[in-house]
């Protein structure tokens, strides 16, 4: 069952993710939290450059550089999608995550 969009639970969320953001700068998983939230209400822009400042502050950060990918394609920009999920499938590969690549791998392939 998909999630539904519920205004003041986002809102919730919006605003104690900035706050991450705004307290712990440095830290990826604010910039994370605050990207996929951003992603899931389709804000696209927004989603990208949060989960770029996580994969700056933490380039072996899959799950962020998965999450850049999936913006990047739902932004329409099929490049930068295909570059940050070729890079998420090496981490995963490094990190000996073989079934997160394989994930990646579907995901590069609905790319075309």
């Amino acid at each position: 069952m998909p999630l539904l969009y519920h205004p003041c639970m986002s809102d919730a969320r919006l605003a104690q993710f900035q706050q991450m953001v705004a307290e712990f700068p440095e830290s990826p998983m604010g910039h994370f939290s605050l990207g996929k939230l951003y992603l899931e209400r389709r804000q696209y822009a927004e989603a990208v450059k949060c989960l770029e400042a996580a994969t700056r502050l933490d380039p072996t950060y899959a799950a962020a550089l998965v999450s850049l990918g999936d913006a990047h394609a739902g932004a329409g920009q099929v490049a930068p999608a295909r570059e940050a999920l070729l890079r998420a499938r090496q981490v995963a590969l490094d990190q000996k995550h073989p079934s997160l690549a394989e994930e990646i791998d579907e995901r590069l392939a609905e790319l075309a």
